[in-house]
């Protein structure tokens, strides 16, 4: 990632139902990219009202949540603003679970949320269309 990629304004939504892996989600990408503005949802459905009201950007999405999935909320986010750039970030790795991010064409990075899955994501969310 270039200096400039990480300095441009971007919102970034972390939605993800485990507390400690928004926060530790949310210390990577605000070390990286530090001008980005980062809000967090611990549920699909409120993942939608914010997607909705704040259109981000980039979206980091865990499957296993209460209510609604990962895969569903990705699925509605996408209809209502295709261009938003989803990486489903789970510990659910079954095969089952790569096949239906790539149904959706979504990216998908294995948990945990370390250094490396993170900066996965992160060459994902910046690379070129």
């Amino acid at each position: 990632m270039s200096q400039d990629e990480a300095l441009m304004v971007r919102k970034l939504l972390i939605v993800d139902d485990s507390k400690v892996s928004r926060m530790r989600i949310r210390a990577f990408f605000t070390s990286h990219c530090p001008q980005w503005t980062i809000q967090e949802a611990a549920a699909g459905d409120e993942a939608l009202v914010m997607a909705a009201k704040d259109q981000p950007d980039f979206v980091t999405m865990d499957v296993n949540m209460p209510g609604m999935s990962g895969f569903e909320t990705a699925q509605l986010m996408l209809m209502r603003s295709p261009k938003i750039r989803v990486v489903i970030l789970t510990a659910n790795i079954q095969e089952g679970s790569r096949q239906a991010a790539a149904s959706l064409r979504l990216h998908f990075v294995a948990k945990p949320a370390t250094e490396a899955s993170l900066q996965q994501a992160l060459d994902y969310l910046l690379a070129p269309l």
